[in-house]
């Protein structure tokens, strides 16, 4: 067994451990189905799905239904948490139609251009370890549970309270960003569907103030959810706080900003005009000048 294999073989049992944690400390106080708390139940059925679409994707050895799982994963799993809750109310159906929006937005926008793209280039040396790729299968399930965890604790939890102005001010916020992303996604597809833009890299638009700008705007958004939430959590429910927290940092730190970083380096690196870019353009937030 090679060793990247035997490593991620140890790895995967502390994913499903951490998994688990969350499911129990945001399961506190929320509603119970069939003797099982409704989170619980819905951070399980993120796994499973997630793994079932692995079991399919590994036979054959495509990275086609990744990102459009982990968006339909979203959707499902708001919804089906919302029809299981007891005593829904508006805050519980606000959280849910924004994460569906978001989560059809991402979906259709990342499954459109893999299906142009033909193939994702990070999966090349993944795909044909069997335990390799299920861990980032797995790392995805962890991905949705950590990201929709406010959402998913405020729809379950046993607490209820009227719209009032973190509802106001989160949706705000939620709607900022959903745009900033939104336009920062059109116009870098714009930029790439131009043949005479082959070879370069964009700086016009959002992408002139900030090298990430649709980075920023998901970050932003899942801030909103987590303001929504805010006043209907109690006790250990409080962990869901983590969500925006575990946005940030997954984008700026571990799959996000750094890979797509080297990437431009090693293609643009050294040129006069990518560097000056890079000196004055932020990485993630926007400079408003």
């Amino acid at each position: 067994m090679k060793t990247t294999d035997r490593n991620s073989l140890i790895i995967f049992p502390f994913l499903v451990l951490i998994g688990a944690l969350v499911a129990l400390a945001g399961s506190q106080g929320g509603a119970i189905g069939a003797g099982i708390p409704v989170f619980a139940q819905m951070v399980i059925l993120i796994f499973v799905v997630q793994w079932a679409v692995f079991i399919l994707s590994y036979w054959l050895q495509t990275e086609r239904f990744f990102d459009l799982t982990g968006s339909i994963t979203y959707a499902s799993i708001v919804m089906i948490a919302l029809s299981n809750s007891k005593n829904v109310d508006a805050r519980s159906i606000l959280l849910a139609a924004l994460v569906i929006v978001w989560a059809l937005r991402l979906g259709s926008f990342l499954f459109t251009r893999i299906h142009k793209a033909g193939k994702d280039d990070r999966f090349d040396e993944i795909k044909p370890s069997f335990i390799r790729f299920l861990n980032v299968w797995t790392i995805q399930a962890l991905w949705v549970t950590f990201t929709a965890a406010a959402a998913l604790v405020a729809i379950t939890t046993s607490v209820r309270k009227e719209l009032d102005g973190f509802a106001v001010v989160g949706a705000l916020i939620w709607a900022f960003g959903f745009v900033v992303e939104v336009v920062a996604d059109t116009q870098k597809s714009r930029f790439n569907a131009d043949p005479s833009n082959k070879g370069k890299f964009i700086q016009t638009g959002l992408w002139s103030r900030s090298r990430h700008p649709n980075y920023f705007g998901e970050i932003v958004l899942w801030i909103g959810i987590a303001v929504i939430a805010l006043p209907v959590l109690q006790g250990w429910q409080w962990t869901a706080l983590i969500s925006p927290i575990f946005v940030t940092l997954l984008l700026t730190r571990v799959s996000g900003i750094p890979l797509l970083e080297k990437k431009a380096d090693q293609k643009w690196g050294g040129q006069p005009e990518y560097e000056e870019y890079k000196k004055r353009t932020p990485v993630l937030i926007p400079r408003m000048k």
